[in-house]
C-alpha cells in the first residue's frame, strides 16, 4: 500500500522538505532540505545566503520561486542531484528518521503534493513524483549500506558547526 506524505506535521512528515531537519552541505548548516534547495539556484549569489537565513521553509520556498531572482542558467540540469544529495543528507545525519524510512519497507512513497506534477503526484495522481522516488533510491542507498560516507564525513566542506 503507497505511503503518501506532504506536510511535515502528519505521519511520514519527516519525508517533506519542509521538515525541521537540518543539513550540514557545502561547509553551511541550512535549516530544511527546502532552504538549501531554494538557496542552490541562485549559488554563489548573494540569494542564496538570504534565502539559507529564511525564517521559515515556506519563506525559503518563496524566495526560491521568485522570478525576480536571476535562476542560474543550468538549474533544469542540475535541479535533480541537488535534491537527491540534500535529501541523502538529511537521512543520513538524523538516526529517528532514517529509522522511519527504513520502516517503510517496499513500500511506494508518494508526495501527495496537489499543485506540483515534477516533484509529487499533482492533484489527479498524473504527476512524476520525483521527491517520492528520491527518498525510495535513498531507502535502498541506506539499506545497502551504500551511503557515501566518505563524502560527507571526510569533506571539509560538510564540517562546520551548527550554530548555537
Amino acid at each position: 500500500m503507497p505511503i503518501y506524505f506532504y506536510s511535515p506535521h502528519n505521519t511520514y512528515g519527516c519525508f517533506s522538505n519542509f521538515s525541521p531537519h537540518g543539513i550540514h552541505l557545502k561547509g553551511k548548516w541550512w535549516p530544511t532540505t527546502e532552504h538549501y534547495f531554494q538557496a542552490q539556484k541562485f549559488a554563489g549569489t548573494s540569494h542564496e545566503e538570504e534565502i539559507r537565513h529564511a525564517k521559515t521553509p515556506k519563506q525559503a520556498a518563496n524566495m526560491g520561486r521568485d522570478r525576480g531572482r536571476p535562476l542560474r542558467k543550468d538549474w533544469e540540469k542540475v535541479k535533480d542531484g541537488i535534491m537527491r544529495d540534500a535529501v541523502r543528507e538529511k537521512f543520513r545525519a538524523h538516526q529517528d528518521i532514517q529509522t522511519v524510512l527504513l520502516e517503510t519497507g517496499d513500500e511506494e512513497i508518494i508526495e501527495n503534493a496537489p499543485n506540483d506534477y515534477y516533484w509529487g503526484c499533482g492533484a489527479n495522481g498524473s504527476g512524476q513524483n520525483k521527491l517520492g522516488k528520491i527518498l525510495m533510491e535513498i531507502r535502498a542507498e541506506l539499506r545497502a549500506g551504500q551511503t557515501d560516507e566518505t563524502r560527507n564525513d571526510n569533506n571539509p566542506d560538510n564540517q562546520e558547526s551548527h550554530p548555537a
